[in-house]
């Protein structure tokens, strides 16, 4: 049936995820079926699902795969969102208003014309080009598929070695997951230090932390192959230098956005490869396309620039954003100050806003100072330490970045930066904020206020 004989307007949604479902649950909310029937394609096997979850299923810190579900098919098509599973779209007929699918299971293909479209693609783990890196043990972390045959490997394998190629944050995740499950680890890293999201000093306290919870850390070392046995299953991970043993290997060494369609369609692309939108979430240059998640590049709030950020928090707001204008309503996404918290055992990591080497690629100058502080009174029984370092501008003394390394009580305190990072607030600005205050949860001068006090004093000091 063409676009032009149907009674309603057809929404269709590529991606059962994070922005995709957002997207199809809001316009639905905004529009009932008489109005406008929802199509969506999932090549997965599941929906609605937290993929920032995985690692602390595959660790075993959440006991089922379906906790980390919020929605599932069934539910989605109980709302009358019409959502196809293992429905891969392989085509996207820009001027025809239709995508080509194809089952997954059956190879049966077919199209699916639309009126409004939205994409919602995700991303894909970065794979190195190296034989070996396919083979049976080793393990990309991006989906709940993913995790699946991850759990489904560490049970079929007898050995008790995991090499996590990769130190960012799904690296350390994957990292902690692993030891919880008992396996001896190394992380074999490219960069200098773990987590490249931190300066390389705040990456340092993370690697001492790390070797402190018996992961042996090998920096400044990047993968060359991935040596398999006689029967393909993975041995070890080879690097210039050395091999480490590996009974199983997993892939924390980052994502891609998964653009392909977009690309092959002529959609407008970023430098990072990601889909580019304009503040409505509709991508650039068309009038009946959205796109959301980890597909898309945003607007960086601190540099001005466009920037890849893989995160749930922004994939559901995006859903939100493209729901609403697609339902009738209005509504923007204005962009990230780059807020990520995460963790390794016990060691909290924070950071947003500008690394040093953000703010002199922005073409900025800046004042830095780090502070050591403690995460309740320090006379108040179990006072965790911290260290946070700030980046203010020089001479107008405007927030740039934070991160902080620590231990309970540390991470969350990111957000009072992101937060002043949003509002454009200076450092000394922020030394008089109101921040709640008692023994158990602060020291008279939290944290982020000493790094701001500080901060300021080295403003002031080099005004001239």
């Amino acid at each position: 049936m063409s676009r032009t004989s149907r009674s309603r307007e057809r929404l269709v949604v590529i991606g059962g995820d994070a922005a995709g479902m957002s997207a199809a649950s809001q316009a639905r909310r905004l529009k009932g079926p008489d109005e406008l029937e929802v199509v969506a394609f999932e090549r997965g096997h599941f929906s609605s699902y937290s993929a920032c979850g995985i690692p602390y299923w595959v660790g075993g810190d959440v006991a089922t795969r379906d906790e980390l579900i919020a929605r599932t098919p069934q539910e989605h098509r109980a709302r009358d969102i019409d959502l196809r599973m293992r429905t891969e779209v392989t085509e996207i007929d820009v001027e025809g208003g239709r995508v080509r699918t194809r089952d997954v299971d059956t190879g049966a293909e077919g199209w699916t014309s639309y009126d409004r479209l939205v994409i919602a693609t995700g991303a894909r783990p970065i794979r190195p080009d190296l034989p070996g890196a396919d083979g049976p043990g080793v393990h990309g972390v991006q989906t709940l598929d993913d995790g699946q045959a991850l759990l489904d490997s560490l049970a079929a394998t007898r050995g008790r070695r995991a090499v996590v190629v990769g130190a960012g944050y799904i690296g350390v995740e994957m990292a902690e997951a692993m030891i919880n499950r008992g396996y001896e680890v190394t992380v074999v890293n490219r960069g200098s230090e773990p987590m490249a999201t931190l300066d390389p000093d705040m990456g340092r306290l993370v690697h001492r932390a790390m070797e402190g919870l018996g992961i042996t850390m090998v920096n400044d070392a990047g993968v060359t192959k991935i040596l398999t046995s006689e029967d393909g299953q993975v041995r070890a991970v080879g690097t210039e230098a050395a091999e480490y043993p590996a009974d199983v290997v997993v892939l924390g060494i980052g994502v891609r956005p998964e653009t392909a369609l977009a690309k092959a369609a002529g959609l407008p692309l970023g430098d990072h490869g990601g889909l580019l939108t304009d503040l409505a979430m509709r991508v650039r240059g068309q009038e009946n396309i959205w796109a959301g998640g980890d597909c898309v590049e945003v607007l960086d709030l601190v540099s001005g620039r466009e920037r890849h950020i893989a995160l749930g928090t922004h994939a559901n707001k995006h859903g939100q954003v493209i729901g609403t204008n697609v339902g009738g309503g209005y509504a923007t996404f204005p962009g990230v100050v780059g807020t990520a918290v995460s963790k390794v055992c016990d060691l909290e990591i924070a950071r947003t806003g500008l690394r040093e080497k953000d703010a002199r690629r922005a073409g900025l100058q800046y004042e830095t100072v780090t502070i050591e502080s403690t995460s309740r009174a320090g006379y108040y029984p179990n006072a965790a330490p911290m260290t946070v370092k700030m980046l203010a501008e020089r001479r107008t003394g405007r927030l740039l970045g934070v991160q902080i390394v620590g231990r309970e009580g540390a991470a969350k305190r990111v957000d009072i930066a992101a937060v002043a990072l949003t509002a454009r607030m200076t450092v000394e600005e922020m030394t008089a904020l109101d921040l709640g205050y008692a023994p158990p949860f602060s020291p008279v001068w939290d944290p982020i206020l000493v790094a701001a006090r500080k901060a300021t004093a080295a403003v002031r000091r080099n005004a001239g």
